[in-house]
C-alpha cells in the first residue's frame, strides 16, 4: 500500500527538557520534526500538529484546547484528511531515527494478513487495524505506527468528544494491534527524545 496519509504530533509539554521547543532541536544538524516529516515525504496529506508555522507542504494544525495531550492532537489531524484516505500514519515529532524504510515496513505488515485459522473464507482474511513498533522490552511505541483512518476516527467517535488529556492508551484500546520489532539496518526507528541524554544519543547514532 502507498497511498497513505502522517499526522505528526509536536504539541508536546517537553516538561523534563524544561519545556523547550523539543521537536525544533537539531539532531545530525536538522530539527527533529523535519526529520520525521521527512520520513514519510510520500505522505498525502503531511500534517502537523503543535504550535508554531509548518514548513512548505504540510498543514498545520493544533489541537483543541493546545496542550490537550495525543488524542485531542490525533483528532485535530484527523480533522484535515479528506475521506477515502485509507491508511495514517501517527508519528511523534521527536523520532529523529526514523526512515522511510522503516515507515514502509509498518505500511507493509499494515496489508499483511496474520495467519488464517482453518476455516477461514480466504476472501475473508482477519484484518489489523493498526501496526506499531515495539521496543527491546516489548513495549508499545503507539506513535511510531500506522493506523487504519478509519479504525481511528471510530475509536474517537466511542470516546464522545474526551479527547482532551485522554491517554493514547484509551483511544487504541479495542483496536487489533500488530506489534512489531525492528530488524533492519541501523538505530531503531521508534527511538524518541524525552531527555537531552537522548538527544545526544541520537546524535551519535545519526553520525
Amino acid at each position: 500500500m502507498t497511498a497513505y496519509a502522517a499526522i505528526v504530533l509536536a504539541g508536546g509539554a517537553a516538561r523534563r527538557m524544561g519545556g523547550r521547543d523539543k521537536p525544533a532541536l537539531p539532531v545530525g544538524g536538522v530539527p527533529m520534526r523535519e526529520r520525521v516529516l521527512a520520513a514519510v515525504a510520500d505522505a498525502t496529506p503531511r500534517i502537523l500538529v503543535g504550535p508554531g508555522p509548518a514548513p512548505a507542504g504540510v498543514l498545520p494544525a493544533r489541537e483543541s484546547p493546545p496542550g490537550g495531550g495525543p488524542v485531542a492532537a490525533t483528532a485535530a489531524g484527523l480533522a484535515l484528511i479528506e475521506p477515502g484516505v485509507p491508511v495514517v500514519a501517527l508519528l511523534a515529532a521527536d523520532l529523529p531515527l526514523l526512515t522511510r524504510p522503516a515507515v514502509g515496513d509498518l505500511l507493509r505488515q499494515l496489508d499483511t494478513p496474520p495467519n488464517t485459522p482453518p476455516g477461514t473464507p480466504l476472501d475473508m482474511p482477519p484484518q489489523v487495524d493498526g501496526v506499531c513498533f515495539v521496543d527491546a522490552s516489548g513495549r508499545r511505541q503507539t506513535l511510531c505506527g500506522v493506523w487504519r483512518t478509519d479504525a481511528l476516527r471510530a475509536a474517537l467517535d466511542r470516546l464522545a468528544g474526551r479527547h482532551s488529556g485522554a491517554p493514547l492508551r484509551e483511544l487504541l484500546a479495542g483496536l487489533a494491534v500488530r506489534e512489531v520489532s525492528w530488524s533492519g539496518g541501523g538505530p531503531p526507528p521508534w527511538f524518541d527524545c524525552d531527555t537531552d541524554g537522548d538527544v545526544r544519543r541520537a546524535e551519535e547514532w545519526a553520525r
